[in-house]
């Protein structure tokens, strides 16, 4: 059964996990921030399993295709809306909110007249006006605009980037120094009788007694719309005289529903398409509602995800086993339904930044507190730094390969290759992913060699082989760069060891003499023996080192100033491993080298008599 750590054991791994922790939070909460469409797909999801019952104060009156067919097509707009409001009259509705731009003159006279005799019989008359690109405003013509320049609203929207997805309205729209509110919140306005008003202290808007909260700190003062579904009444102006009753006392927004003639078509949360005039009835009922939804401050999403991650730290702290993992549990669970539970009581919390956080934090911490917690605390803290510094030399040699493998495996899947070159890149693949194999070996390898916890293989191999293959699989890098490699003199002898690990030490030292060579310069290798010794020589041209450099160069994670300043990436250990190699192998390496002239590196061996 397992049960909680021992005191002392959690006070030297706190700092630990607070780095662990800390890593995880950054990386799970700045991929959070890109995950706008998650956001959006839980918000729309929430929105659909939480509609609001309300009875409608508004109803659609809308221009459809069979209107327009009738009255012989869009070109018989204006005699449409007269007609229509000249019906609506009788009907008696509280309020018509008109959603068809009347910025321009028609070809005929005698229809504008009958338009403008019919605006002006209907009391409690809302016109709309359009925000154009060049941030001017397309108000009604003088003969179509209300006397009270307070009744005309605008019919901008926010329609999010994303996906194209309307959830919001901009209830304030300012420009050529004019304000103009949303074409819903000015409805409210009239159809209550009370003002629009605006605090300098408050983000708050008022329309009487009701307050809607909105961020003035946010361009257009955005309103998330709470739609209902299937509630609002949509009636033909062709019906409006047969549904009087229906539209009796309750507030109309008059406009095109016909999908061939509305000039905008915007979709809601639950994947619906309405026409511009039923999304300003859905913000009317929002606002007339006031059952508001706020979004959560960018400041309180951070530190709740803060305070998960500092959870998540604490638990793998502190507990082990099952308990650790139940009260993990119970945070996961808590961080995805945090959103949910805000979302019910009118605040929208992103749902992502908690999630990701939660979920990457706990899965860091448990694979710390697995994988090395209790390994660490049987040993020194040398040994310890030891450790994460191989991981990370490890994670730096995979680096290519997994680049190669990556980018080879994209280009043909993405497009149709030549047989030729599929069959080329697939080789590549296979090549790279051996060598990734072999990395991680050559890794483990190294490491039990260190600890004394593996004996060298005793094999004998010729010497000729490693160089061979070696140069094979520098040549593309060195091709990159226009370095020349040249094999100066014929490898002959044997070598009695372990072929991989020797063939990784001369692999580094051909890889160390390209990368820190200047373009269109040369790489030579040399073979000589000595009797009982064999010498496998490296020569570049490359930026060199001076005599203090060369007495720490064998050192672990030791990088000179000038291979940093080349801005080649590294870790320092390469060299140290090597040395490593060679030595366990009985040798020794040596090198020479001049600061501008290049270096030469020597791997000398006991050649091994052939039998």
């Amino acid at each position: 059964m397992a049960s909680k750590s021992q005191p002392g054991e959690s006070k030297s791994a706190a700092w630990r996990y607070a780095g662990v922790v800390a890593a995880c939070f950054a990386m799970a909460f700045g991929l959070a921030q890109l995950g706008g469409r998650l956001n959006n797909y839980a918000y729309d999801v929430m929105t659909a399993r939480s509609q609001a019952a309300w009875a409608p104060q508004s109803v659609v009156v809308g221009i459809d295709e069979k209107t327009f067919e009738k009255f012989g097509g869009p070109e018989a707009r204006r005699l449409i809306l007269a007609q229509a409001l000249e019906d609506l009259r009788a009907a008696q509705p509280k309020l018509v909110a008109l959603d068809v731009i009347l910025h321009d003159p028609s070809l005929h006279a005698e229809e504008d007249q009958r338009l403008e005799d019919a605006l002006r019989a209907t009391p409690n008359l809302v016109m709309p006006c359009d925000l154009l690109p060049n941030e001017t405003w397309e108000d009604p013509l003088p003969r179509f605009a209300p006397g009270d320049p307070r009744r005309i609203g605008h019919v901008e929207w926010a329609t999010d980037r994303l996906d194209n997805v309307t959830r919001q309205i901009p209830l304030e729209q300012i420009a050529q120094h004019q304000r103009r509110w949303a074409l819903s919140l000015v409805a409210l306005s009239v159809a209550t009788g009370q003002p629009i008003v605006t605090e300098s202290d408050s983000s708050n808007i008022y329309v009487g007694g009701l307050t809607i909260p909105v961020p003035r700190d946010v361009q257009g003062r955005p309103l998330r719309i709470r739609y209902l579904r299937g509630v609002i009444p949509v009636i033909s102006v062709l019906d409006i005289a047969s549904k009087r009753d229906s539209i009796r006392g309750k507030v109309v927004f008059l406009g095109e529903t016909a999908q061939t003639a509305a000039r905008d078509r915007l979709q809601n949360p639950y994947g619906d398409y309405l026409s511009g005039v039923e999304a300003h009835a859905q913000a009317f009922e929002t606002l007339a509602h006031g059952d508001f939804l706020t979004d959560a401050r960018d400041y309180s999403v951070f530190l709740a995800s803060l305070g998960i991650a500092v959870a998540a730290g604490l638990i793998f702290g502190f507990f082990a086993g099952w308990p650790a993992y139940v009260l993990d549990a119970v945070l996961l669970a808590f961080a995805s339904y945090l959103p949910v539970f805000l979302f019910h009581r009118g605040i929208v919390f992103a749902y992502t930044p908690p999630v990701a956080v939660a979920w990457l934090c706990s899965i860091g911490a448990a694979a710390y507190q697995a994988l090395f917690v209790r390994r660490q605390l049987e040993r020194t803290e040398s040994e310890r730094s030891r450790y994460q510094k191989a991981i990370h030399w490890a994670a730096h040699e995979m680096r290519t390969p997994l680049t190669a493998i990556q980018g080879s495996s994209e280009i043909m899947s993405r497009y149709k290759l030549p047989e030729e070159k599929g069959k080329e890149l697939s080789e590549m693949i296979n090549s790279e992913s051996k060598r990734l194999a072999r990395i991680i070996q050559t890794f483990l390898d190294v490491e039990r060699l260190a600890e004394g916890e593996m004996e060298l293989k005793r094999e004998p191999f010729e010497a000729a082989e490693i160089v061979e293959s070696c140069l094979k699989r520098v040549r593309p890098l060195a091709e990159r760069k226009q370095i020349r490699m040249t094999l100066e003199s014929e490898v002959e002898g044997t070598l009695l060891g372990d072929r991989e690990l020797m063939e990784y030490a001369f692999y580094n030292l051909l890889t160390n003499a390209v990368k820190y060579s200047p373009a269109q310069t040369r790489v030579r290798v040399f073979a000589d023996s000595h009797g009982e010794e064999l010498r496998l020589s490296v020569k570049d041209q490359g930026m060199g080192m001076d005599s203090k450099e060369l007495k720490s160069i064998f050192k672990k994670f030791y990088r000179t100033k000038r291979a940093e300043a080349s801005g080649e990436v590294g870790t320092g250990i390469g060299l140290s491993i090597v040395e490593q190699i060679v030595t366990h192998h009985g040798g020794r390496i040596e090198v020479a080298s001049e600061p501008g002239k290049g270096s030469c590196f020597t791997i000398v061996m006991r050649a091994h008599a052939s039998a």
